[in-house]
This record gives structure tokens, sequence and C-alpha cells, in this order.
């Protein structure tokens, strides 16, 4: 149970985030749902959240700029005086071959991958009290060669290595530091662009023969961010179904 914990989960207005927000909010935490453009999506899922008897306020904050999280994080204990969990869920996906990467695209897509990971991080760790919890969202992608994908890898790869070295510089406080990296999860973002072919067929690279669910994820998370899971660090778990 997280009763009386304070949980921020970045990009929580749908997908995976969304699911994770309301599952540690059924779980007694309040909870703080980011969003950068969807306020309607965002309000909405806090709404759900307080329908069931929750906490929870929207805040708006482009994670890719270091102003804008540290004001995320102002806000959160502003509004609730303290944050206790910070899961890292924020992402964007671009996939095309290495050589016809723009820097621009880049530039992009490290802002909200690795840069807002590394600086939410570092705001946690100035915050955080002890017994915290950050979980940081990869991909399985990292340990694939997946065409077209070396990009969005290599941004979740630098997490990864976040994670590995703050679990070592936060552990003495008790906050433990881990990574979660997702298969091919059933959600909006993983289905754009996509042939329903090409789908199936990404399905069936698990071992259960079917897509990972955002459920699947929120449920992993939520052991993490537990006192359970105290002495689990340091580690980047794939939850993807045997796919790799």
């Amino acid at each position: 149970m997280l009763k009386g914990k304070v949980a921020l989960v970045t990009g929580s207005s749908r997908g995976i985030g969304k699911a994770i927000a309301e599952r540690l909010a059924r779980e007694g935490a309040a909870l703080v749902v980011n969003y950068a453009k969807s306020a309607d999506v965002a309000h909405g899922v806090v709404g759900t959240i307080k329908s069931e008897g929750g906490k929870a306020i929207a805040v708006q904050a482009d994670v890719g700029k270091t102003g804008e999280i540290q004001r995320l994080f102002d806000q959160t204990t502003e509004h609730f005086g303290k944050i206790d969990i910070l899961v890292n869920n924020a992402g964007i996906l671009s996939t095309r071959p290495i050589a016809e990467v723009t820097e621009e695209s880049f530039d992009e897509l490290f802002a909200v991958n690795v840069k807002g990971t590394f600086f939410a991080c570092q705001q946690a760790a100035q915050r955080m009290s002890k017994g915290g919890r950050i979980v940081n969202i990869s991909t399985t992608v990292t340990n694939l060669m997946f065409p077209n994908y070396g990009l969005y890898a290599a941004s979740k790869g630098a997490v990864e290595q976040i994670t590995r070295v703050l679990a070592k510089e936060l552990g003495q406080r008790d906050i433990t530091v881990n990574s979660v990296s997702p298969g091919p999860t059933d959600t909006e973002l993983f289905r754009a662009g996509k042939t329903e072919e090409q789908i199936a067929g990404l399905a069936q690279m698990s071992a259960f023969g079917r897509l990972g669910r955002p459920a699947d994820i929120a449920d992993l998370v939520a052991f993490l961010v537990s006192e359970e899971a105290r002495w689990v660090s340091g580690q980047n778990i794939r939850a993807n179904g045997g796919l790799a």
C-alpha cells in the first residue's frame, strides 16, 4: 500500500503512463499527472482517480526543458508538501535509419528521453526523503537490433545507465532507482505508423503470442515503488512477455 505517498508520473495522460498513475492511485498514493499538451486528457485521468476516492492534480510541463521540470517539481511539493515516488515515463519515438537522422530530430528526442529523465532524477535526488522510489521507463529495443530504432535505442540506453549510477548515489538514503523496459505494448504510440501485419508479427514475438498491455507494465512499477521492493535497486527489468 502507498497510502500517504506522493507520486509524480511524467507523461501520464495516456498509454503506459496513464495506467501507472491510475494503478499507484489505487494503491493509495496521491498523484501528479504530468502532460505536455493534452490538457483535457490529463484532467480526465485526474477525474478518474478522484472518482475512485483518490487524490490527484494535473500539471503541464515539457520535460524537455529544465526550467519546466523544476516548475513541475515545485508545483508538486507546493500542493502535496513532498515527493516520494518519481516515474519517468515521458518519452517520444522516432524511427528512421541512422543515415537519415537529422540533428534537429536527434536534439528533440534526446531532450525529452534523456535530458528530461536526467534532470527529473536530479530534482528527485535533491528533494526526496529517505525511502523514496525512482523508476525510469526504458525499452526492450535496447536489447534488440531493430533497424530504424538506432536513435530511440541510444536514448534509452542512456536512461538505463543514468539509472545504474543514480542507484549507487542514493542508496545510502534508502532510495531505490530502477528502470523498466517494456516490449511491444498496445498503446496509441506503439500503433502509430504500423500496419496490422506488423503489429501481429510483433505480438507473436512474445512467449504469450500477444502484445503487452499498459496494465502489465503498471503492475511491475507498482511493485518497484512498494516497500516490498526495498532490496531491488540499480536494475533494468524487461517486462516483455519473454520477447528477449
